[in-house]
């Protein structure tokens, strides 16, 4: 199938916030396109996204292979943002009201659109292994969970990228030794979350459904998943252009030291973005978009390794 955004589009700007690394063993970036693969309800799948130019335009090729590739071609015009309308945060009284770093981000980045793909349990137990820990830690461990419990996408190896993996099932997560968790850097409090959260899977997939808003509420619902969790989710499944992590160890500092070249901390960057109630997450990726850096102070967060403890 194809399919034609209205305007300009990029296709990585776009889907660059679903990726958990340059190394993410559920997608690749290659010259042919950008590769993916997830389970649908019908089974897994691999899907390729290519794009190309069209007289003024962008036309998107999208092919799917597997079990599930008739699921995921109908979920690619909302995954890749057909339903993101800037139109409101673009009109020019609404820009008269913004900083001009974002004013200029936006005038510089008007290909970005906010995708939603509409699958709660693949973005949110990568989420929660993100809790609490840097980064550079939490997709260590989920890409040995992912070499460890994944399987090989359809294709993979042949017409598909090599490597390639689809996340594990609600089921197969449930069924991985505490030990595995450990090894991969997890500590219990994490991987407590996940089996909570994962008996419910079945409930939480229905959460795509929803509105942003009350699906982010009824995931709080869960013990261990916290309003920044819940943000993270609904921004990739939902394209949510209002959902703000808040308790994120930089976002606070990093949106106070764009927008009042001061750090502030999570009340006084709700406060801060207060009058663009409805668009903060796209305030926050313009900020970030800007090519704006904070000034470094203090420690890091410490990597921390328990693994042979």
């Amino acid at each position: 199938m194809q399919w034609s955004p209205d305007g300009d589009y990029d296709l990585l700007q776009t889907l660059g916030i679903l990726l958990r690394g340059n190394s993410d063993p559920a997608a690749r970036i290659r010259r042919d396109g950008y590769w993916m693969a997830f389970t649908t309800p019908d089974g897994p799948a691999t899907l390729r996204l290519s794009p190309w130019a069209s007289g003024s335009g962008t036309v998107i090729d999208a092919a799917a292979w597997g079990p599930g590739c008739a699921a995921a071609l109908d979920g690619v015009p909302a995954l890749l943002g057909a339903g993101d309308d800037w139109s409101a945060f673009d009109e020019p009284a609404f820009h008269a009201t913004l900083p001009a770093l974002v004013v200029e981000a936006r005038r510089r980045n008007k290909a970005v659109r906010l995708p939603s793909t509409r699958r709660v349990i693949d973005s949110l137990v990568p989420t929660i292994l993100e809790q609490k820990v840097t980064v550079i830690e939490a997709r260590r461990g989920y890409r040995y969970l992912m070499y460890r419990h994944g399987t090989p996408a359809p294709g993979a190896g042949t017409f598909a990228p090599a490597g390639l993996l689809v996340a594990p099932t609600p089921e197969a997560w449930l069924r991985i030794p505490s030990w595995e968790w450990h090894q991969a850097g997890v500590g219990p409090q994490r991987s407590a979350t996940v089996m909570r959260a994962l008996r419910s899977a079945v409930a939480l997939e229905r959460l795509a459904a929803l509105p942003a808003v009350e699906a982010a509420q009824k995931l709080q619902t869960i013990p261990g998943i916290g309003v920044w969790t819940a943000a993270e989710v609904v921004q990739r499944t939902h394209g949510c252009p209002d959902s703000i992590a808040v308790g994120d160890y930089h976002l606070a500092a990093y949106v106070g030291a764009a927008l009042t070249g001061r750090r502030t901390d999570d009340a006084g960057m709700l406060d801060l973005l207060a009058p663009w109630k409805g668009h903060r997450q796209r305030v926050v990726r313009m900020i970030g978009l800007s090519g704006f850096r904070k000034p470094t102070f203090g420690p890091r967060m410490t990597i921390q390794d328990h693994r042979r403890h």
